[in-house]
C-alpha cells in the first residue's frame, strides 16, 4: 500500500491538492508515520474556488499551509467513526463541523468517497475546499 501522498498522486483526481502540498512544504509531514485522516478536495473542488484563488494561495505559503492543515485530522478516522462525531479538531487547530444526517458533510463539503486506505492513514474525498474561519 502507498502512503497518503502517493495514494493521492496515483489517484489522478488530486493534482491541485498534491501541487499545493508540495508548494507548502508539507510532503514530508504527510509522508510521516501518522496516522493521518485527510479530507481531500478533488481538482474539481479547487476549480469551484473563485478565479485566481489557487494561484494566489500558491504565492502565500503561510495561508496555504493554514488551509491545507485544516483538511487534516490526527489519527486514522474511518467513515464509521466520522459519522459518530459532531466536530473534529484539525492539525491547523480549528474544528471542522461534521453532519452525518444525510450522507456525511464536513462543514459544507460532501464526502464523495470515504475510507480510501493509505499505509499511514486514510483519505476521505470531498467536493469542496474547506476554508478555516
Amino acid at each position: 500500500m502507498a502512503n497518503i501522498i502517493d495514494t493521492a498522486t496515483n489517484n489522478g483526481s488530486f493534482n491541485t491538492l498534491v501541487a499545493a502540498i508540495q508548494a507548502a512544504g508539507l510532503v514530508d509531514t504527510l509522508n510521516g508515520n501518522g496516522p493521518f485522516t485527510v479530507f481531500a478536495p478533488t481538482d474539481e473542488a479547487f476549480n469551484k474556488l473563485p478565479a485566481g484563488t489557487v494561484d494566489a494561495l500558491l504565492k502565500d505559503i503561510p495561508k496555504l499551509k493554514k488551509i491545507l492543515t485544516y483538511h487534516v485530522v490526527s489519527g486514522k478516522v474511518l467513515a464509521a467513526d466520522v459519522a459518530k462525531l459532531k466536530t473534529a479538531k484539525t492539525v491547523e487547530g480549528s474544528d471542522v463541523k461534521i453532519d452525518a444526517s444525510n450522507g456525511v458533510k464536513i462543514n459544507d463539503a460532501k464526502v464523495a468517497t470515504a475510507d480510501v486506505a493509505a499505509d499511514n492513514g486514510v483519505i476521505h474525498v470531498i467536493d469542496t475546499v474547506l476554508i478555516p474561519a
